[in-house]
């Protein structure tokens, strides 16, 4: 990118395309393929039983889910039984849940068989609690006590209104920088749960070369590798990738001091997958798709505080999707949009998908209604919910739901640009939702997507019908998106990948030219940063929901990739909110303050 004299140009659409990759168009030097390596995965399982620290999620009212790793001790000086290993004898573990942080009034209490069937994962669903209570849990075996978690359940009661405040993370790429955003999350105080919206993980090999090779800057090279270092495409595989983001100590605090709600997108598996195969997969020669998908699901479940939901809901597969309640404030839908969508619109060589660009040969498939991003059944599920009486409809969404055309200058094309992997790519299913949103009555009340994927911050307006916007700044609802974690956005693309001293000026001239190109030509778009990486922190009360936007902090000569700075935590940049009723943004004149309502300890203790 040039950040003056000429329109910089991001590359024509390919595989690892603007915002879910390495940098387009950058030349790739090839590394020599490293032998299997878990030594980082690995070592927590070298530490004691519970190396892998703790964590929790999926909160009610009455209920969480809490989770451990129990590495059963090596017999007789032979081999540990890392992750995936299938190695190590069955281990009986004993969990607690207190009312306080020294246990001295312990609420629940039991314990659980586990086995390299679960690879020695644990997962507890504890049940009877309190709503709207904090907790402290911990689990013991062989004479070992885990850290200790932190955990809460849901402000979910029946007509009562309480605060909900929640951390929105996604795309959290180990090889692409350090947990920071992970790290900041952990010494906050004041979240009832993290929401991660996919990309949890992601399944690139440490070798670089071609567009499914290594992922992430240079200068972490051998420093900070994936584990296992090829791509993974069984379940070992999956299970040690798992693994080494629950060795990673930013991800282990915010995982210890909160609760976690999360879905998966394509890289728990393979890059813009759909329902029966990925771009990232060679069929034959990395096996069955069918199969790997199942077993990265598995290993997903198991490394995941994650509780399945019940079956009583019609669904095609594994139903993944789910919703949580909060009382009079509203609630929470969590969709699943891979396992059962259609191909995504392809445009010359781009199998699975991607950058394409906006033209009428294409229409026919892009607004084909029997073509769908979540399958019918889903959708239905989820205009239900959006149907009932609350002020708030949170939706937890995977890929953009806000129609976005990203200027052909960006790309070097002479025609507008849009991702066939977002809603964009199943325009039926957008406009069907569109609809419904604007037929509602007004007691409806207001949707709010919360959405990660596209490596950018962005705070939007969901039009009622783009081409009439302009004119009557109609909205049927708000979307707000997520910064990664650590995946390349803007600014690395523009710097061809690794940002040096060098070409950081010009790399971050090009990324707010393209921000500024895309928001002009998508006047909803009311925020959008392409250059910072970090978390979005979202806070809902009966008078308006606020986003406000941790970034790392701006490039500099002397810091060209904060993402490769250990000690770097992203901080605020910006705030927008949404008033009640309105389906509108407005920036914030104030970030988001300390909690009025904050969640207590028990008062009336159970023995």
């Amino acid at each position: 990118m040039s950040a003056e004299g000429t329109s910089p140009v991001l590359s024509a659409p390919t595989r690892r395309t603007l915002l879910k990759g390495a940098a387009l168009g950058a030349a790739f030097a090839v590394a020599p393929v490293r032998l299997f390596d878990a030594v980082a995965a690995a070592a927590p399982s070298r530490n004691g039983i519970f190396g892998y620290g703790v964590a929790s999620g999926d909160p009610l009212a009455d209920a969480v889910v809490v989770w451990t790793r129990a590495t059963p001790p090596s017999e007789d000086g032979g081999p540990v039984a890392t992750p995936g290993s299938g190695l190590g004898k069955p281990l009986t573990v004993h969990w607690e849940l207190a009312a306080d942080e020294d246990f001295e009034h312990v609420v629940e209490r039991g314990h659980v068989r586990t086995s390299p069937a679960s690879d020695h994962t644990v997962k507890v669903d504890v049940q009877g609690l309190r709503p709207y209570t904090r907790y402290w849990y911990r689990f013991r075996a062989e004479g070992q006590t885990s850290p200790v978690g932190r955990t809460q359940t849901a402000p979910d009661v029946a007509g009562e209104v309480r605060a909900l405040r929640l951390a929105l993370v996604s795309c959290s790429n180990y090889t692409g920088g350090y947990f920071g955003a992970y790290r900041a999350i952990g010494q906050r105080d004041d979240l009832d749960f993290v929401l991660h919206v996919g990309d949890y993980i992601y399944e690139y090999p440490n070798a670089k070369g071609g567009p499914d090779g290594r992922y992430g800057p240079d200068t972490l090279i051998g420093t900070r590798d994936a584990q296992p270092a090829t791509e993974p495409i069984d379940l070992t595989g999956y299970r040690l990738r798992h693994a080494l983001h629950k060795a990673d100590p930013d991800c282990a605090v915010a995982h210890r001091r909160h609760p976690w709600i999360t879905i998966f997108d394509d890289h728990e598996v393979a890059n813009n997958a759909w329902a029966t195969d990925a771009e990232n997969h060679t069929p034959g020669v990395e096996g069955d798709f069918l199969e790997r998908r199942r077993q990265a699901y598995q290993a997903y479940l198991e490394w995941m505080p994650f509780r399945l939901p019940s079956q009583d809901v019609p669904h095609d597969g594994t139903r993944f999707f789910r919703r949580f309640t909060f009382g009079a404030l509203g609630d929470l839908s969590i969709l699943e949009t891979r396992q059962n969508r259609s191909r995504q619109v392809e445009y010359g060589s781009s199998k699975g998908g991607g950058f394409i660009p906006d033209i009428v040969p294409l229409a026919p498939q892009l607004t084909d209604p029997t073509r769908h991003l979540p399958e019918p059944k889903q959708m239905s599920w989820l205009t239900d919910g959006l149907s009932a009486t609350a002020p708030w409809h949170l939706v937890g969404n995977q890929v953009v739901f806000t129609p976005v055309r990203f200027p052909g200058v960006l790309f070097g094309s002479p025609v507008p640009i849009l991702n066939s992997d977002q809603w964009d790519g199943y325009q039926a299913d957008q406009t069907h939702l569109v609809a419904h949103l604007d037929a509602r009555p007004s007691a409806a009340g207001t949707a709010v997507f919360l959405t990660g994927d596209i490596h950018s911050s962005w705070a939007t307006e969901v039009p009622r019908d783009r081409a009439g916007y302009a004119s009557d700044g109609a909205s049927v609802g708000v979307e707000f998106v997520c910064p990664s974690v650590t995946s390349d956005g803007f600014y690395e693309i523009a710097a061809g990948g690794t940002p040096t001293a060098a070409n950081t000026a010009a790399a971050a001239g090009g990324a707010r030219f393209a921000t500024g190109a895309v928001k002009a030509k998508n006047p909803w778009v009311k925020y959008l940063d392409g250059v910072g990486h970090g978390f979005t922190l979202v806070d809902v009360t009966l008078a308006r929901v606020q986003a406000d936007f941790y970034l790392t902090p701006a490039p500099t000569a002397e810091r060209p990739d904060p993402r490769t700075d250990p000690t770097v935590v992203p901080t605020l940049a910006s705030s927008f909110q949404t008033l009640a009723g309105t389906a509108k943004l407005l920036p914030a004149t104030d970030p988001i303050g300390a909690r009025a309502d904050h969640a207590g300890t028990l008062a009336g203790l159970r023995s």
